[in-house]
């Protein structure tokens, strides 16, 4: 089996040469390990460093963010033939040490995603505040995504083969969370597995302050739900509405047979204008809905694409299964040269 390592880096020539210096080279059950440096946009030596510490380098000309560096490396990655991804922090928050615990649950086929369990709630290094958003953040991710990952926002993390052909990261910000859900509503087998995590030596460049990085994981969060649940998200929000015209139209109601209704008209066009809305929005979601079941066909064929571009068999792979083996990639393309050449005569 093949493991390439991951790090999307932006401006990271202090920390990442300690960080690559620390990721294993051997690991119980693989055959081989090649690392790569997503460059987002760096205006310092990150790539020089990356090149220097024996690391292939991906280089954005300009700045794209954290979710488009991650994707940009897992696309590379699979192009490598890698049967498992890990995507770890250039800011040595993570040990490469926890590595082969992160990849065994892949390697046995028991998972094929694993989220390196960080347990924020001991973590000296975070303040109070800090662990209670990451609780809570944790908390609201498990209930929209039908998992039990108890560290969602843990950048530290291993994908299958499979796994990575089948994420679509949308999100400009942030992948964890997108991932997260992504992979509870599309059935992948989910684990978690504790490790260690070290002070950072600089605050995150993702966000400017706590209040910045509540607005936009919630702006991620609604967003994703909505795209996989819309029928759920709009009729909800449908029936919302109308529950309040219901209370409006009742308090009229009250009126009109104790009082004759007068000087309360104004309630009913509210409680008529919120009904017609109301139900506007669940209809919505109907046919958010059926857009959804056609999106659902697009990543099903993106998915047969990407098999094709990168040598798979559609049809023949299987969560957790490994990438073919160079001979067997050999036999595969001789194949496909042959009905070509069936083809065309």
């Amino acid at each position: 089996m093949k493991l390439v390592i991951q790090i999307p880096c932006l401006d990271e020539e202090e920390t990442l040469a300690e960080t690559i210096g620390g990721l294993p080279r051997h690991i119980d059950g693989i055959e081989e390990i090649d690392i790569i440096v997503i460059d987002d946009g760096s205006t310092d030596r990150t790539a020089q460093v990356a090149e220097e510490a024996g690391a292939q380098v991906i280089r954005f000309p300009n700045h794209q963010g954290l979710a488009r560096a991650f994707v940009a490396g897992l696309d590379h990655a699979l192009q490598l033939g890698a049967d498992i991804i890990v995507n770890t922090d250039a800011d040595n928050q993570y040990s490469g040490d926890d590595i082969p615990a992160l990849v065994a649950p892949i390697v046995r086929g028991d998972a094929d995603m694993v989220i390196g369990d960080r347990d924020t709630a001991r973590l000296r290094h975070f303040s109070p505040g800090k662990r209670i958003l990451q609780r809570l953040g944790s908390w609201t991710v498990r209930q929209l995504s039908g998992t039990s990952v108890p560290d969602a926002t843990s950048g530290f993390r291993a994908l299958s083969r499979a796994a990575a052909l089948k994420m679509n990261v949308l999100s400009d910000f942030t992948y964890t969370l997108e991932t997260i859900i992504q992979a509870g509503k599309k059935q992948l087998a989910i684990a978690h597995v504790p490790v260690s995590a070290n002070p950072t030596p600089r605050p995150s460049r993702l966000f400017s302050g706590p209040s910045h990085y509540i607005r936009r994981s919630a702006s991620t969060l609604i967003r994703i739900y909505a795209l996989y649940e819309p029928f759920k998200v709009f009729t909800l929000l449908g029936l919302a509405f109308i529950l309040v015209a219901s209370g409006i139209g009742v308090r009229f109601l009250y009126y009109y047979v104790t009082t004759g209704g007068s000087g309360h008209v104004q309630s009913l066009i509210l409680a008529g204008a919120l009904s017609v809305i109301g139900f506007l929005t669940a209809m919505s979601g109907l046919l958010a809905d059926l857009i959804g079941r056609n999106r659902q066909l697009s990543e099903e064929i993106l998915l047969r694409v990407r098999r094709l571009e990168l040598g798979t068999e559609a049809g023949v792979e299987q969560p957790g299964a490994p990438a073919p083996s160079g001979a067997r990639r050999e036999r595969e393309a001789t194949r496909r040269q042959r009905r070509a050449s069936r083809l065309a005569q």
